[in-house]
């Protein structure tokens, strides 16, 4: 009285019972946070050290990027944290002129802001930094696994976004 494997790769009830679980480090979801985690860490060291930017500046200049000036608001708003958050980060990169505040034409009360020429080599630094991570990182896929691999990506996202909308619901 055997199953067939699944998904699960258990051959018989025997087997689910007399086998430990799995440690949560063979799940997918564990070993895409490792792989997160890694890229993450080396991005940071290669941008503190190409553009001197922590990670938090380096989420406020990438934001800002070569876009128009923006509010405080609508920054803290991309970067996922409240004008609290930002706001030393903020102060630290404007003390380095990497970005300059100034008042907005249409409302006096809000402050814009944008990168400074410095900021902008900055960004361009991060930015090809960036690319050249991503080359490294993807160079020994072919272009059909590239194609897979990004349609399977955007999938286990959508699936993810889903499961987060489902936790948040009351209960």
């Amino acid at each position: 009285m055997s199953k067939t494997p699944g998904k699960g790769g258990s051959t018989s009830p025997a087997a689910d019972e007399s086998e430990p679980a799995a440690p949560i480090t063979v799940m997918l979801s564990s070993r895409l946070m490792v792989l997160a985690n890694l890229l993450k860490r080396g991005a940071m060291l290669r941008y503190k050290r190409l553009a001197g930017l922590s990670s938090v500046e380096f989420g406020l200049v990438a934001s800002l990027g070569r876009r128009p000036p923006m509010s405080v608001a609508r920054l803290a708003e991309a970067v996922g944290q409240d004008k609290g958050q930002i706001s030393r980060a903020l102060a630290d990169l404007v003390s380095r002129k990497l970005i300059a505040k100034s008042a907005n034409p249409k409302d006096s009360r809000e402050v814009l802001v944008s990168l400074t020429k410095a900021g902008l080599a900055a960004h361009d630094a991060v930015v090809a930094g960036a690319q050249e991570r991503n080359r490294r990182l993807l160079e020994h896929l072919s272009e059909d696994e590239l194609r897979t691999l990004l349609r399977q990506v955007d999938a286990l996202t959508a699936i993810a976004a889903e499961m987060l909308e489902a936790e948040k619901a009351p209960r």
